[in-house]
């Protein structure tokens, strides 16, 4: 039987998501009541009213206005969405529910990098110079007036999937031509490219947490792998980084000068910037936590002492959702890091090997498939999912590194081809 004055969160999953289990088990820690909303109808709805619902999670309005009378029987004390679109989706039913959350105009912005792009912009933040073409331009018109090297990327897909650089006019109308096709395949209904210019420098990953307008840095994380290109698929992320403290500052204020310029003013963002001698640039943010599983990676609080046990990333976002106390918001002493395990190639898998001889390995806490047998496996830049992750803990940033690598090498994937 339920406390009448139990909480009650409203999680919007799409239906490709990794991020459930996460989140159900910070709902379970803390004694929260937990409704799952998806645009797809559940078989268990009807038998979970409370627990289940289907809301248009592609028109953030309706999904409103579902919301709300949703509500009246099930009343809300909180909303999270956990990727691009159902931010502006929690957005939009915060707005309407008077819930804690972001104005709809912000997270929109945030969603659309050309948007974004503009707004950063305008208020002095540095991103590189871009443009927007539309895709029935020509690009071979397009590839003389464009300066070099430069990146080519859709507005709205995620975690790097048709970003693609171009470092010569030739470049530029292939890799134009291709983000074309990934954007019809992808059943996008904008249709333009974005084009900017190339940033050097090592890239770094930001997870923070908004209170009011405050931007409160949870983990900044390395990339030790270069990520120049030609395609931008990320590995490996270690904290803390291994920036000097001053230039970690001037990250964590570019990003805060970011949110504040989109309108972003709470709950979790995830931000990306690169560091070279001009300092910080800002390359994307995003009003969501970190994607895929990456999230395990982090630990907060006291866990480690003795004193209490350690709270995950979602149980933060969780209790900041619904307006419960954070004990903690300091990240554990231990160096930490994961791995999104890249695609080893094209083609259907068959089988991973090695995957109990890479947990074996000290400071491998975890080695994760999330690819299942005959699933095909997709690079990029048309592809967007890992075949799997792999975490590791240790005393310093360099030993969990070597320890994700290590275990990678133990790793062989038997793909078949066509």
């Amino acid at each position: 039987m339920l406390r009448p004055d139990t909480p009650r969160l409203l999680l919007l999953l799409p239906t490709a998501t990794y991020r459930t289990a996460a989140f159900v088990e910070a709902a379970r820690r803390l004694g929260v009541v937990l409704t799952v909303a998806s645009e797809r109808p559940s078989t268990f709805q009807d038998a979970n009213p409370g627990g289940l619902v289907t809301l248009d999670l592609s028109e953030p309005d309706r999904a409103a206005a579902q919301a709300r009378a949703f509500a009246r029987e099930h009343p809300l004390q909180g909303v999270v969405g956990v990727d691009d679109d159902t931010a502006v989706v929690a957005a939009a039913i915060a707005t309407a529910l008077g819930l804690r959350g972001n104005d709809v105009a912000a997270a929109r912005a945030a969603r659309d990098k050309h948007e974004q792009r503009t707004s950063l912009a305008t208020a002095g933040v540095p991103v590189p110079h871009f443009r927007l073409f539309p895709v029935d331009e020509d690009p071979r018109r397009l590839a003389a007036g464009v300066p070099y090297p430069c990146v080519l990327k859709p507005l709205r897909l995620a975690a790097s999937r048709g970003v693609i650089r171009a470092d010569t006019q030739e470049d530029f109308v292939a890799a134009f031509e291709r983000v074309k096709r990934i954007l019809e395949q992808a059943g996008c209904a904008t249709r333009s490219i974005l084009v900017e210019d190339f940033v050097p420098g090592r890239e770094y990953a930001l997870e923070g947490l908004l209170l009011a307008g405050e931007l409160r840095v949870l983990a900044l994380f390395d990339k030790p792998d270069p990520l120049d290109g030609p395609y931008f698929e990320e590995t490996i992320y270690v904290t803390p980084s291994r920036l000097p403290a001053e230039e970690q500052r001037a990250v964590a204020a570019c990003a805060g000068r970011a949110a504040a310029a989109l309108g972003l003013r709470e709950g979790p963002v995830h931000a990306e910037l690169r560091v070279n001698g001009s300092g910080p640039w800002l390359i994307e943010l995003a009003a969501r936590p970190i994607g895929g599983r990456c999230s395990g990676a982090l630990r907060f609080g006291t866990g480690g002492s003795g004193l209490g046990t350690w709270a995950s990333l979602e149980e933060i976002i969780v209790r900041h959702a619904l307006g419960m106390q954070i004990p903690s918001l300091e990240r554990e002493s231990q160096a930490s890091g994961v791995m999104m395990i890249p695609v080893p190639g094209a083609g259907v898998l068959r089988e991973v090997r090695g995957v109990d001889e890479a947990r074996r390995l000290p400071l491998v806490e975890e080695v994760v498939i999330t690819a299942h047998p005959d699933q095909e496996l997709v690079p990029w830049p048309e592809g967007a999912r890992y075949p799997g992750f792999i975490f590791a803990r240790g005393d310093t940033p360099e030993a969990v590194e070597a320890a994700l690598r290590a275990a990678h090498r133990r790793l062989q994937f038997v793909i078949a081809s066509d």
